[in-house]
C-alpha cells in the first residue's frame, strides 16, 4: 500500500530500479519520441463525447471541468512541459504500489504489469510515481512526498542513474533541483493522463469503482497544485 514506497529501505530500491529500467536503451540508436501527448489527445478524443448535452453521464457535465477547459489545459502542458528539457527514456509509466514487488531475500524490487509502459519523459514517470504515494482508493495527497523525501529519493535515483549509463561524475545540486523541478511540473500531467482514464474507464468499465469520483480527485488536484508548481524555476 501507499505506506510501502515510504519504507526508508523500499524506498531506493524502487528509486535504482527506476533507474536502471530508463538506462535501457533505445534499439538501432533511433531518438524515441515521447508518448505522452499522443495517448493523452487519444483519451481525450475518446471522452469528448461525454461532454455533449446528449451524454449518458450527467456527473460528468456537473463535476468535471469543460471539454474547452481540459483541451486548453492539454494544449498549454504540451507547449510548457516540453520545453523543460526532460530526457525521453524507458519508462514504465504507472509504478503504483501493487506493481511493485520486492523480493525482500534477495534484496531488490522489480516492477509488473508494464502493460502503460513506453517511450516517455524522464520527469512524467517519476512526477507520476510520486503522486501513487496518495493511493488509489482512499486518496490522500498528504502523503505526497516532501520536497526533503524526494530530494532523497531523486539524488538516489540520479547516483544510480549516471552508474547504469556509464557516467562517473558525482550529482550536483543543479542537476538534483532541476530534476526537482522537472518531476513536480510533470506531476501535472500525471493527474491529467489519469483523470482522462478515469473517465474512459466510468464510461466502459464493468469494474465496481466510482471513476468518475476518482477523475474528479485528479483534475480537482492538477488545478489544486498547478499554481505552487508553475512558480517553481529551474536556475541559470
Amino acid at each position: 500500500g501507499p505506506q510501502d514506497v515510504r519504507d526508508p529501505t523500499l524506498i531506493w530500491l524502487i528509486a535504482r530500479e527506476m533507474a536502471r529500467i530508463h538506462a535501457i536503451h533505445a534499439h538501432n540508436g533511433c531518438i524515441p519520441k515521447p508518448n505522452l501527448w499522443i495517448k493523452m489527445r487519444k483519451y481525450f478524443s475518446l471522452v469528448a463525447t461525454e461532454f455533449t448535452e446528449q451524454a449518458s453521464n450527467i456527473r460528468i457535465q456537473q463535476e468535471v471541468p469543460s471539454k474547452a477547459v481540459l483541451e486548453q489545459e492539454m494544449l498549454w502542458m504540451k507547449e510548457h512541459l516540453s520545453t523543460l528539457g526532460s530526457p525521453v527514456v524507458l519508462c514504465h509509466n504507472d509504478l503504483l504500489c501493487k506493481n511493485i514487488i520486492h523480493n525482500s531475500k534477495e534484496g531488490h524490487v522489480r516492477f509488473i504489469d508494464y502493460e502503460y509502459s513506453s517511450y516517455n519523459y524522464q520527469a512524467f514517470d517519476i512526477g507520476n510515481h510520486f503522486n501513487e504515494f496518495a493511493g488509489m482508493a482512499e486518496l490522500d495527497y498528504g502523503l505526497y512526498p516532501s520536497q526533503e523525501m524526494q530530494m532523497d529519493w531523486l539524488k538516489e535515483y540520479l547516483q544510480a542513474f549516471k552508474l547504469f549509463t556509464n557516467k562517473s561524475d558525482k550529482v550536483t545540486p543543479r542537476e538534483l533541483q532541476t530534476l526537482y523541478v522537472q518531476v513536480n511540473k510533470f506531476a501535472l500531467a500525471s493527474h491529467f493522463f489519469w483523470g482522462f482514464w478515469a473517465l474512459i474507464q466510468a464510461k466502459y468499465s464493468s469494474i465496481d469503482f466510482d471513476f468518475l469520483g476518482y477523475a474528479v480527485l485528479r483534475f480537482n488536484q492538477y488545478f489544486r497544485t498547478k499554481p505552487t508548481v508553475m512558480a517553481l524555476q529551474i536556475s541559470e
